[in-house]
């Protein structure tokens, strides 16, 4: 069980085969259709989608402090509240790269839209993790 964003990158440089982390950051956002009473749910923390805004794919090595990811984050100038992770595994000893993230990138949006996201590890941006049920 994963308790904190430093055990994932631990577990990560631990694998058999090295590994590529991909993070798909989002942002709370309100349906333009919602009622007064989702607005104010909202307003105080609750409710709303998660739309994802930036996906980006690193090697564990260069995210190992996630206060460090986050300043990164800001030079794009686009808001997230939550970041979604996971990792690929490489082959033969050599990590996956970005071409090859790509394509995987692109299902966990597709995931994080339809709000499948048990399988991945959701971390805000104080550094917390997050449970969704």
């Amino acid at each position: 069980m994963i308790e904190t964003y430093s055990q994932f990158i631990e577990m990560a440089t631990q694998q058999s085969e090295p590994q590529r982390l991909l993070f798909v950051l989002t942002k709370m956002q309100l349906a333009k259709e919602a009622t007064d009473e989702q607005r104010q749910r909202f307003e105080q923390g609750n409710g709303g989608y998660l739309e994802p805004v930036l996906c980006v794919d690193k090697l564990p090595e260069e995210v190992t402090d996630f206060t460090a990811f986050v300043e990164e984050s800001k030079r794009t100038e686009l808001g997230w509240d939550i970041a979604f992770i996971t990792s690929m595994d490489g082959r033969g000893g050599f990590p996956p790269n970005s071409d090859q993230a790509e394509q995987p990138l692109k299902l966990m949006v597709q995931r994080i839209e339809a709000g499948q996201v048990a399988s991945f590890l959701a971390v805000n941006k104080q550094g917390e993790l997050l449970q969704f049920q």
